[in-house]
């Protein structure tokens, strides 16, 4: 999947490699952060920074994409928008393109944007599995309680620091990290308020999610959600299922949104369902 959005992004990338730096452009202050070995400027405007982590045992790039009103006014704080495959040749590119150009002609607030690279994509994304199908896809597989710890005990805390943040935090995912953004929700719901899961792969072991939210389904109380399928790949009848157990349980306080999306595949799905998402989660308020 990886290799496909490398082609898909192939142009986009190149577009964005040639943008100039946003008027008033500056890097956040450096500062003494603990696990954080290198900052590079990323031209679209914002930073590229090498995070080591203990928890995963590696060092990963984070992309962080600071729109122009950010940049312009040192007093103003922002919610922050937190993707996995956030690499420049993953997804974070088109959804940084999609924000600038929605906070630009005023369909999305403000947001920063914070992408994580892959290293082990099926290993980070995914929860345990005991189907054989799951088992061999990948040499490991089952790490996102890990990767979740990465995230809420290394990568929020030094984002947090490092930038003018609100509280307010969001979590967006295709295909398996869109499983992710669903059993984060499930499991850790004080880490983000709102989730937004594009074809979520809810086949994985057997479904075993659809089961989960039925035991833990009052863990959404208060959140915001969307959910997107394609229709045109065999993702759609989980996603489904999902969908008809959140309006059967109808959990306390959740706002939630669920968008099949016509004539899309799983490959193509992510552009116009995350267009429509953060235009419907982040519209602005009006004047």
């Amino acid at each position: 999947m990886i290799m496909q959005r490398r082609t898909h992004l192939a142009g986009l990338l190149a577009l964005v490699a040639g943008l100039p730096l946003l008027p008033g452009m500056a890097l956040a202050q450096d500062r003494a952060q603990p696990g954080l070995d290198k900052v590079e400027a990323l031209q679209l405007g914002g930073e590229s920074l090498l995070l080591s982590s203990a928890i995963l045992g590696e060092t990963r790039r984070i992309n962080v994409y600071l729109p122009e009103p950010y940049l312009q006014d040192a007093a103003l704080r922002l919610p922050l928008l937190v993707m996995p495959d956030g690499g420049m040749a993953e997804d974070f590119p088109h959804i940084a393109g999609l924000l600038q150009v929605g906070i630009a002609n005023g369909t999305v607030r403000p947001f920063i944007l914070v992408g994580i690279e892959n290293t082990q994509r099926r290993r980070d994304l995914t929860p345990p599995s005991t189907d054989a199908r799951d088992l061999a896809i990948a040499p490991q597989i089952g790490g996102s309680a890990a990767f979740r710890g990465f995230l809420r005990d290394e990568l929020l805390p030094l984002v947090q620091a490092r930038y003018r943040c609100t509280q307010e935090r969001a979590l967006i995912g295709e295909s398996l990290a869109g499983l992710f953004v669903l059993e984060t929700l499930l499991r850790e719901p004080e880490l983000f308020g709102t989730g937004i899961a594009i074809d979520p792969s809810l086949w994985w072991n057997r479904g075993q999610l659809i089961q989960d939210l039925k035991q833990r389904s009052s863990a959404l109380a208060g959140h915001r959600l969307f959910i997107a399928s394609a229709d045109r790949d065999g993702n759609t009848a989980p996603i489904r299922q999902f969908v008809q157990a959140l309006r059967r349980l109808r959990p306390s306080g959740l706002d939630w949104h669920y968008q099949p999306m016509a004539g899309e595949g799983h490959a193509t799905v992510y552009h116009p369902a995350a267009l429509i998402a953060t235009r419907r989660l982040f519209k602005p308020p009006k004047a």
